[in-house]
């Protein structure tokens, strides 16, 4: 799906008019700011560290100026609470194609994208300058790794949405958070924007780490590195040994309109080749290129346990279990216990709820669902990529004794591509809070 169809696919509607309204001071309430789409976009430069070329803009939003809307932490605060962030995302990046459409800009331009909106269609008042950008700009989508937990299968359409547009993918702030490093294989950017915290502490350990993740990233897929919040030549330097080829930050321009003429020289990104999607469960994407074994249940379950004690320290952990009663107790806490130093982990099977153990995501399965036959624990994360994956062969005779067809891959590409299979699964944060609500 092209992110032009995400506007115009069926149950778009029309857009609810809210009545204009203000509090005491006369400041207009959020309803109003969004209604009247009263955002104006501002642009930062970025930069090649190699030949000191532009080679893009940032878009940046902005409410009514002199108002608390104007700060775009407030405006989105007050957006996501009144239930309306998604309509926002829409609004500034909508506004954003406008100006860089009426400059006529060459160069690639990033836009902050909320996946979650990617659920909630275009304003149809939007869809024309969304249609339009599509053919005419070089949209590059920045995405956090935050989203990849809330909505996975949101992210992983909207990425595919995005590189059908012909537009790349960025992942933002990476090192801001010490797990952003664990998904970065699951949005396979274009570009790794390094967040600007790494710059102030380049000795500290995580930094290192973070760097040295990166770089294998890069240096693998062809992704270009970009260092945030460079605001002194001192940073620069810095940036360059970090593997940056491109900065972005107050020592090159502070965001500001768009100039009213294009600049003399330019340098293009290159762009990456995302990975084709595999079909099918994990069991069938592995076995499709390892040789798998038949064993009984009681000499897989030391290895899943040791499989899942790998994801301590930051993985991502996904497991199919089948039925929920093979999720007991002691499974619970093992996964809660993971889940607090995780990014990510779910479990999957029938009869799950959306959370079956704190902090773990839910997914719960149908009865003819193909992953019911199936027993298999994924790990991914920044430096390790296993996957145990195993068919059930239908015995019907004690639990221990029951035979599977399993295989072991440490393959990263296998690995990554099996739990990609599993992401589409895991329900929505916001719909699982309101499913808990209605159950109880």
């Amino acid at each position: 799906m092209k992110i032009l169809d995400a506007c115009t696919r069926p149950g778009s509607g029309r857009i609810k008019v809210r009545r204009a309204a203000a509090d005491t001071d006369g400041v207009p309430d959020i309803h109003h700011v969004i209604d009247s789409r009263a955002i104006t976009p501002v642009f930062q430069p970025l930069v090649s560290l190699t030949t000191g070329d532009l080679v893009g803009y940032e878009a940046l939003s902005r409410g009514p100026a002199g108002t608390p809307w104007e700060s775009p932490a407030t405006l989105f605060a007050a957006a996501r609470t009144a239930g309306r962030d998604s309509e926002l995302d829409w609004v500034c990046r909508a506004a954003a194609y406008r100006a860089a459409l009426a400059a006529d800009l060459r160069t690639a331009l990033f836009v902050n994208m909320e996946p979650t909106s990617w659920r909630t269609p275009c304003p149809p008042d939007l869809a024309g300058v969304v249609a339009e950008a599509q053919r005419r700009l070089h949209v590059v989508t920045e995405m956090t790794e935050r989203v990849l937990a809330d909505d996975p299968s949101a992210l992983l359409a909207a990425t595919t949405s995005c590189r059908a547009a012909g537009w790349g993918v960025a992942l933002d702030d990476v090192g801001a958070d010490p797990m952003s490093l664990a998904l970065m294989p699951f949005v396979h950017p274009d570009v790794v924007k390094l967040d600007m915290s790494l710059l102030h502490s380049p000795t500290e350990r995580h930094t290192a780490e973070v760097v040295a993740a990166v770089a294998a990233y890069a240096e693998a897929s062809g992704a270009t590195i970009l260092a945030e919040g460079v605001e002194t030549p001192e940073h620069e330097l810095t940036a360059r040994t970090m593997g940056a080829t491109v900065a972005q930050g107050w020592y090159y321009g502070r965001p500001a309109p768009l100039p009213a003429a294009p600049p003399a020289r330019t340098a293009p990104l290159p762009p990456v080749c995302a990975p084709a999607a595999a079909s099918g469960t994990p069991y069938e994407i592995v076995a499709a290129h390892r040789p798998v074994v038949e064993t009984t249940k009681s000499v897989l379950m030391p290895i899943s346990h040791h499989i899942e004690a790998l994801a301590d320290g930051g993985q991502v952990l996904l497991a199919c279990f089948q039925d929920a009663r093979h999720f007991g107790p002691a499974t619970a806490r093992r996964f809660a216990r993971i889940a607090a130093g995780s990014p990510l982990v779910a479990a999957f099977g029938t009869g799950l709820a959306a959370e079956p153990a704190p902090g773990v995501r839910g997914a719960g399965l149908d009865a003819a669902d193909p992953l019911r036959g199936e027993w298999n624990v994924i790990v991914v994360g920044p430096h390790r990529s296993v996957a145990l994956v195993a068919r059930d062969l239908g015995d019907t005779g004690p639990e221990a004794d029951r035979r599977f067809s399993f295989a072991v891959t440490h393959n990263r590409d296998l690995v990554v591509a099996a739990a990609r299979s599993l992401l589409q699964a895991i329900t929505p944060v916001r719909a699982a809070a309101l499913e808990g609500l209605v159950a109880a």
